[in-house]
């Protein structure tokens, strides 16, 4: 009899189905590793005494990625991906095989970012997760940026969790409890990409402007404030942002991990974005914010001239 599980449910643990009993799957569960970054899982209770390893659950719209970390699968393929747009067929380097091979003359892009040298940190601005520079006989001759973000979970999976880490066969596992901060991509990754893209499109080394990678999910989330069609370009620039999505591949067995697929590849120009930040066709009336505060309130709202037109 296999495990039931639920409808709210979580779909990757440490990389592979929850109730993966392979031994593949089960060494992270027991080193608390994550197969994307070949690291410690960042994914942990308040106190850091719990490696929960959660990539991705269940949405009202699929199953989503929650860890960005899940999307560098396959060796970072997706910043390989941006470096061939970027700058064609040039080397690609971690930081540490930068070092190596540092008397190298010929161009080559070095990727500066999670476990490859640091973080490029700018006051006022906050960290990059990815900056991919163009070097040339020691000289930084180019660079672009990237932001990798997922979505963050609210409410609780942990007795799901526990569930599966315990998990015999024929287990029942409870439903998970979890929860979408769909707010956070309104309130907080529009206004950071918003910001960095006008950051990056002011520098004379770059010649591609921003590049952002998340879940397809996540970025429809982002249309239903910018609008689905807001317009594209083909060309590459300092003030052009290149959107890739990602989904999740076929449901796989067991001691395999499912495909990150290539799901989009947009480019817009940053005016247009931010003025569809602003002004876009989504946005709420006022009508809609009067009656909001009516009913916090518990009132009625008052009539007014234009109500009597």
């Amino acid at each position: 009899m296999k495990t039931q599980r639920p409808k709210r449910d979580l779909v990757e643990i440490f990389g592979y189905a929850p109730d993966d009993m392979s031994t593949a799957c089960r060494s992270l569960w027991t080193l608390g590793a994550c197969p994307f970054t070949e690291a410690p899982c960042v994914k942990t209770n308040h106190d850091k005494t719990v490696v929960y390893g959660v990539c991705s659950v269940t949405t009202k719209y699929g199953d989503c990625v929650v860890c960005p970390n899940r999307l560098y699968a396959d060796g970072k393929a997706v910043l390989k991906r941006v470096a061939q747009d970027a700058f064609g067929s040039l080397p690609f380097y971690s930081y540490q095989e930068f070092v190596r091979r540092r008397d190298v003359a010929e161009p080559c892009v070095v990727a500066l970012g999670i476990n490859s040298g640091n973080e490029v940190r700018v006051p006022r601005l906050g960290s990059m997760d990815w900056v991919l520079a163009r070097i040339e006989e020691l000289k930084l001759t180019e660079y672009t940026g990237i932001e990798v973000q997922s979505v963050d979970v609210t409410g609780n999976y942990r007795d799901a969790w526990h569930a599966y880490r315990r998990l015999e066969e024929g287990d029942v596992v409870p439903s998970s409890e979890h929860g979408m901060n769909w707010a956070n991509v309104y309130k907080r990754l529009i206004p950071q990409i918003l910001r960095k893209s006008l950051v990056y499109s002011r520098s004379s080394l770059v010649k591609n402007g921003l590049n952002f990678i998340a879940p397809e999910i996540v970025y429809q989330r982002f249309e239903d404030v910018i609008g689905a069609d807001i317009p594209q370009v083909k060309e590459k620039g300092p003030d052009v942002i290149t959107v890739y999505t990602y989904s999740l591949g076929e449901i796989v067995s067991e001691g395999r991990i499912r495909k990150l697929e290539e799901t989009r590849k947009i480019r817009f120009k940053f005016r247009d974005f931010a003025e569809r930040v602003v002004s876009g066709p989504n946005l709420p009336t006022s009508e809609d914010l009067d009656g909001a505060v009516a009913r916090a309130l518990g009132v009625e709202k008052a009539l007014t001239s234009g109500d009597n037109a």
